[in-house]
């Protein structure tokens, strides 16, 4: 296959890019950067260096060999984004791609936030959303356009909470309980923590993609089978790290901070049925040493 990446040196999108390319399929990477392009370059993953919004520079010319494309963008301005690629998408078909090549797949990233807060009910990839964050509120509308478009294998896929590597959403922690000896967490105690570690959820997008004719329309819940205590992991971290104890709970500062405090207990079984997707990797609180020296040495710490 041939795949364009957008947001390919991200979190979510770089693991992906190396994902495909170690499977022997031919991937292009969208960065702003040109320094993060050489980056791409070294991973055998061709760069696209533009603006994620004008896809005028960039869609054109990929859009009639590409067979997937993948929308991994982050950033504030991701609702606004999110739309525009879907439609520029959409544009670019019906202008350069040729009626007869095969309908192109669309994999777009969501989240798992948008199930909304639950601590009590166990929920998967096809349960009645909840009442969810403000920040991400947009997001299921976004989530139908993607899945019901004419004119593409549209797939949905929702990471919950991010860890190994580099550390994600919970790299700014590691860096609080390191550099200030505290370790805190927006919310109230007794939550649970829906997680997936990034090479297991670039597996999920590879997978997707290559089994687009029988992933196409569906909705997937990119996360690990069990869910882990928010109070253990925060107990773990002071440990870990020799923070002064004991941690603490903040009231939510601002619509990242509620986000992130949402629990959902997920169990996801759409990607194991249709797709025979296997999360590998070892739970957050099993090798939370593991990922916060490996987020120390990515900080240059070590």
């Amino acid at each position: 296959m041939r795949v364009l990446i957008i947001g390919a040196t991200g979190f979510i999108g770089f693991p992906v890019a190396q994902a495909f390319v170690r499977a022997g399929h031919i991937v292009y990477g969208q960065t702003r950067s040109a320094a993060k392009a050489k980056q791409l370059a070294a991973e055998e993953i061709i760069p696209v260096v533009a603006e994620t919004q004008d896809t005028a520079s960039y869609l054109p010319p990929l859009i009639p060999k590409l067979d997937a494309i993948i929308d991994a963008v982050g950033g504030t301005d991701i609702r606004t984004l999110s739309g525009t690629l879907l439609s520029a998408t959409a544009d670019a078909i019906k202008a350069y791609r040729s009626p007869s090549a095969s309908k192109l797949t669309y994999i777009y990233t969501s989240g798992t936030w948008v199930h909304g807060e639950n601590r009590e009910e166990v929920m998967s990839d096809g349960s009645p959303l909840g009442t969810m964050a403000e920040l991400i509120s947009w997001r299921p509308a976004q989530e139908q356009r993607v899945i019901s478009h004419p004119d593409l294998n549209g797939i949905v896929i929702r990471p919950s909470l991010l860890y190994g590597r580099s550390g994600s959403i919970l790299a700014m922690y590691f860096r609080k309980a390191h550099a200030e000896g505290k370790v805190e967490w927006p919310g109230t105690p007794g939550g649970r923590l829906a997680l997936v570690h990034c090479d297991d959820l670039a597996e999920l997008y590879l997978l997707a993609a290559e089994k687009a004719t029988i992933a196409r329309g569906q909705i997937f819940d990119g996360t690990n089978d069990v869910n882990e205590s928010t109070d253990a992991f925060l107990q773990r971290l002071v440990e870990i790290t020799g923070a002064k104890g004991p941690y603490q709970y903040t009231a939510p500062a601002n619509l990242f901070e509620k986000a992130l405090s949402t629990t959902s207990i997920l169990r996801p079984y759409l990607g194991r049925a249709l797709l025979g997707w296997r999360p590998r990797k070892a739970g957050l609180l099993d090798h939370l040493d593991i990922y916060y020296q490996a987020w120390r040495t990515s900080e240059g710490l070590m």
